[in-house]
């Protein structure tokens, strides 16, 4: 026996409905369709939207027939992690004849309504990042349960954010400019997948003579993109550093996992690694930085890991800022801020007090920049 489905949201987008299906358009079978006295919205501060009941309202969507039970339980799985259920309706197709379908409704009481939702706003803003979120999810169905799913999509999301930033690549006055699509590369092994993810994977590449590489098998670290932020007072030559517990150390076997390091945290999907170092500044110092800068932008370990930090210095005034401790609750931070003058926060740098990369690359470029900021303060 075969459903019908209504869909009104991103599952008109087809690229995602062949994702979650796991098939072709040309093995779908898709009506356009309308239902009468509902409304599609935006969810307030996400970026999918849901459907409710609303009189002379009208929703444009489409049917897709013949459904199989395969293919209502890979739908299940992938609507079910944002907390929706099926319901029966009556629908209009485009050639004017009705018929029942199922529709995806919000469970009631979890998300609220935001703006009126248009498909194609979704699209230019989300729509390659929800391909390749979905293209995650779908890879855990028959494995993992919706709930699970459902606490790792925001880490699907933020993978899949971080591949949107990195078409915006550095230039290539120097090194080769050799394109990444040159690159043979193809999966070779399951991996693991959670927070972070790890990949096994067979490549070959151009070498630089010409000649093919010989096929090597791989693995790497899929992390995400992290915004760094560095506040400095010009003025009072001061700068503020956070410590707290590293597992990186602990994990390494250091007897001191205490790091000295710039506020940072991971770039949530869809937003800007200027407002993630915002937000992070409150969340980690108490800090409300409004002028905000850019720095460099790298790769911390190329070699294995796909981690990509965007590093920003926050110039404000610390000489009236209180140190003390901070860090969300709810993310069971215990962060410790440090103000102290440039030249101390030098001076543990070469006493290697200061152990990590970032912490010493960001204080070489304010070395690098100290005089100009000082001048302007």
């Amino acid at each position: 026996m075969t459903q019908s489905l209504f869909f009104y949201g991103t599952l008109c987008h087809i690229p995602l409905l062949e994702i979650v299906l796991g098939r072709p358009r040309a093995d779908i079978e898709i009506i356009e369709a309308n239902l009468a006295d509902h409304l599609v919205s935006w969810v307030k501060d996400e970026p999918f939207p849901m459907i409710a009941k609303q009189p002379q309202a009208r929703v444009r969507g489409i049917v897709v027939q013949d459904l199989s039970a395969e293919d209502v339980a890979r739908l299940r799985f992938y609507e079910g992690g944002f907390e929706y259920d099926l319901a029966t309706l009556n629908v209009r197709l485009s050639d004017g004849r009705f018929t029942k379908a199922d529709v995806f409704f919000p469970q009631e009481g979890v998300w609220h309504a935001g703006a009126e939702w248009v498909l194609d706003d979704w699209i230019a803003d989300w729509g390659r990042v929800s391909e390749a979120a979905a293209k995650e999810a779908m890879e855990h169905y028959g494995k993992r349960s919706v709930e699970e799913v459902a606490r790792l999509l925001p880490f699907f999301r933020a993978r899949a954010w971080a591949k949107e930033l990195a078409r915006d690549t550095a230039p290539t006055s120097l090194r080769r400019a050799t394109k990444s699509a040159e690159v043979n590369l193809s999966p070779t092994a399951e991996g693991y997948a959670e927070f972070f993810r790890l990949d096994a994977f067979e490549l070959s590449y151009p070498r630089f003579d010409g000649s093919p590489s010989e096929t090597l098998q791989r693995s790497a670290f899929v992390a995400y993109d992290a915004a760094l932020v560095l506040p400095y007072d010009p003025k009072n030559d001061l700068i503020l550093l956070i410590e707290q517990l590293r597992y990186g150390p602990l994990m390494r076997g250091d007897p001191q996992p205490w790091v000295l390091e710039p506020i940072a945290g991971l770039v949530d999907a869809g937003e800007p690694p200027i407002e993630t170092a915002r937000r992070e500044a409150v969340e980690e110092a108490g800090l409300d930085l409004q002028d905000i800068r850019p720095m460099m932008k790298a790769y911390p370990s190329p070699g294995y890991s796909s981690e990509f930090f965007h590093c920003f210095l926050g110039i404000c005034e610390l000489d009236k800022v209180v140190e003390g401790t901070h860090g969300l609750a709810s993310e069971n931070e215990d962060i410790r801020t440090h103000i102290i003058t440039f030249e101390h926060a030098m001076t543990l740098m070469d006493s290697g007090e200061i152990n990590l990369a970032p912490m010493t690359m960001m204080l070489l470029w304010i070395a690098r920049h100290r005089e100009t900021l000082r001048c302007e303060a």
